[in-house]
Formats: C-alpha cells, sequence, structure tokens
C-alpha cells in the first residue's frame, strides 16, 4: 500500500524518479509499474544490479526491511526504508552498520517530523518557552478492523510486524514525542490485546515515561478505538501549554506572549489534513509528508550530508517501543536503550 504513496511523492520531488519496482508478486510490482512507469524486477539482486538506480526505497513488511536494505548497500545504493525501519534494535543497527561500511546514505520514514506544526513546536521547546516542561503525553487512540490484520498476512505477527498498536501504528505519534522532547530514559509499561483476535501482538498499550530532561510524560496505544481518533499531543511546563492534534493546535499559551503567537494560533487552528485520515482507514492520508522527506533525502545525497532522519534518528522510536514491551513482559521499569 505504502510504496503507491511514495512513488506519488517521488514523482513530485524535483530531479528525482521513479525508475522500477520490485516485488516477488510480479502482479504487484506490474500494478505500480503500469501506474508510474518503470521496469518491474521480482529479485533484489537483480533490481540492485541496474546501474540507473541511485537510491531504493524498501516498502516491505516491516521485518523483511533487514535483508533488502543490506542488498541495496552492498551494492552501492543509497537506502530510504520505511517507518519502522526494522522490528528489532538489533536488525535496525545492521542496516545502518551496512550502509555506514558500505558509504552510502539512509534514511528512514517518519513524515510527521516534516509537517509546519511539528517544526514550529518543536522550535518552541528548544528555545525555551514552556520554562520547565513537566508532562509530555502522546495520545493515538486509532481504529483498524479484524479483517486489516487477517488480509494482511504479515499483519499482527511478531516476526513481520515487530508488534503491534504501538510498533505499526503508534510508531508515528511516539518518534515524534521523543524527537520532540529530545529523547526518552525510562519506560514502565501494560500491553494487552482487547478488540482483536489470531493476532500475536498488542492491540492496546500504556507507558509511562521518564524523558532525558527529567520530565514526565504518558504513552497510549490502541487499534481497537472506534472509530479512530487524531493523534494527540500534549507538552505543559511551567511557562506554558501546547495541544496538537495532527497539524492543528488546539490549545497554544505561553506565559511571555510574543506578536507570533497569534498567527500560529490562526495559522494552525484548522490546520490541512494531510494526515488525521489514518485513523481510521491507513490509505486516508496526503503523500505530502513523504514528499517533503524524499526532497531533504535527494538533497542530502547530492550534498553528500546525512538525511534530516537518519539511521540513527529511526533507531530512536524502536528502541522506545521494545523497552515499552520489555517492561509489559517483565513487570519492571526498563531504560531505553
Amino acid at each position: 500500500m505504502i510504496s503507491e504513496f511514495q512513488a506519488d511523492a517521488i514523482a513530485k520531488v524535483p530531479g528525482a524518479r521513479v525508475v522500477a519496482f520490485c516485488d516477488k508478486v510480479k502482479a504487484a510490482a506490474d500494478a505500480r509499474a503500469a501506474q508510474f512507469g518503470g521496469a518491474v524486477y521480482t529479485n533484489v539482486g537483480d533490481l540492485v544490479g541496474n546501474p540507473d538506480i541511485d537510491a531504493i526505497s524498501i516498502c516491505t513488511p516491516s521485518g523483511l526491511h533487514l535483508e533488502a536494505a543490506v542488498a541495496a548497500a552492498a551494492a552501492k545504493k543509497h537506502v530510504m526504508v520505511e517507518k519502522p525501519i526494522e522490528v528489532t534494535l538489533d536488525r535496525v543497527d545492521q542496516i545502518i552498520s551496512a550502509c555506514r561500511s558500505n558509504g552510502v546514505r539512509l534514511g528512514a520514514i517518519f513524515p510527521r517530523r516534516f509537517m509546519d506544526s511539528s517544526q514550529v513546536l518543536k522550535n518552541s521547546i528548544d528555545t525555551g518557552r514552556f520554562g520547565t516542561i513537566v508532562l509530555a503525553d502522546v495520545y493515538i487512540k486509532w481504529y483498524r478492523t479484524q479483517e486489516y490484520y487477517a488480509n494482511g498476512g504479515w499483519r499482527g505477527t511478531i516476526r513481520y510486524d515487530g508488534g503491534g498498536a504501538l510498533m505499526n501504528q503508534g510508531i508515528h505519534g511516539i518518534d515524534l514525542l521523543q524527537w520532540l522532547m529530545g529523547g526518552v530514559e525510562k519506560v514502565s509499561a501494560f500491553k494487552a490485546t482487547r478488540a482483536h483476535t489470531g493476532i500475536e501482538v498488542e492491540d492496546v498499550a500504556v507507558a509511562s515515561l521518564q524523558f532525558r530532561s527529567g520530565a514526565l510524560g504518558v504513552i497510549e496505544g490502541t487499534t481497537g478505538a472506534w472509530p479512530g481518533a487524531k493523534i494527540r499531543i500534549a507538552i505543559s511546563g511551567s511557562n506554558g501549554t501546547v495541544i496538537m492534534e495532527d497539524e492543528s493546535f488546539l490549545t497554544w499559551q505561553f506565559r511571555n506572549e510574543t506578536a507570533e503567537d497569534e498567527n500560529i494560533r490562526k495559522r494552525f487552528s484548522q490546520a490541512d489534513a494531510l494526515l488525521s485520515g489514518g485513523a481510521s482507514d491507513p490509505r486516508a492520508i496526503s503523500s505530502e509528508g513523504h514528499r517533503r522527506q524524499f526532497e531533504d533525502f535527494v538533497a542530502a545525497i547530492r550534498e553528500d550530508r546525512p538525511p534530516r532522519i537518519d539511521g540513527a534518528e529511526a533507531r530512536a522510536a524502536v528502541a522506545v517501543i521494545t523497552a515499552i514491551y520489555r517492561s509489559a513482559t517483565e513487570h519492571r521499569v526498563i531504560t531505553v536503550e
């Protein structure tokens, strides 16, 4: 599914074009090539042997990212990987190592960091407008049908999905929160499977957090909350509070008001809903976030610099989520690796 959004995004980036599609199910690659043009492959080894390809983007099930990434890196192709970059830290680290040792750039998809509202909020945190931040929370109350898991084959499995409501869906909000706050230090969590049957992973989880800054927080994530709600992030400090739902600010209040604050409230009071449809339908999103990220990735390759979200940046969200899973299983506080 996500390959369609990626190809649409790439086509909108100046100087970039889709060269080929690869899927072991040939009909799937044929369908994408019919939409966007390009050659068709059914074997990754043949794909990366094409000299016209400078980079590949991996849209396979999450637990199969490693193999394609290593093959691409070994062929000296730059690598972009859909979220999560992989499902265990060991597999993430193997991707990072392969790209580093072969001298290629590695990027990973987290479109929410590229939204204007996220950038404005990050700047307000980094410039100290909140004073001492005391609480920082994210709530991902999404909905997925039973058929969503049954029809995917790989979804809801530990091997290929790596987890459930947090690793697949909640990772968007979790990554955004940990990036905004400068990293999570410790977690204490519970998880359960309540709204779906026949899956190996959680469809609901909650975690208490201690950030590296000393602030505390909460993660709530589920795919069992019909009809699905926008991702909400709340940041509260001694000098201000902001509540953000997807790209909009419900609250933007600081003790020391600036002239720009009213403009921010007006601009983001009803921001373009590029992301909110994903709460109940994974296809109901815009490709704009991907476009912005691929634009940065292309620039990073040309300028010989790391992309804004490289392997180490993408690793952070996986580290938080796997620590939550450990905490829920071992019933103790876990320090995030």
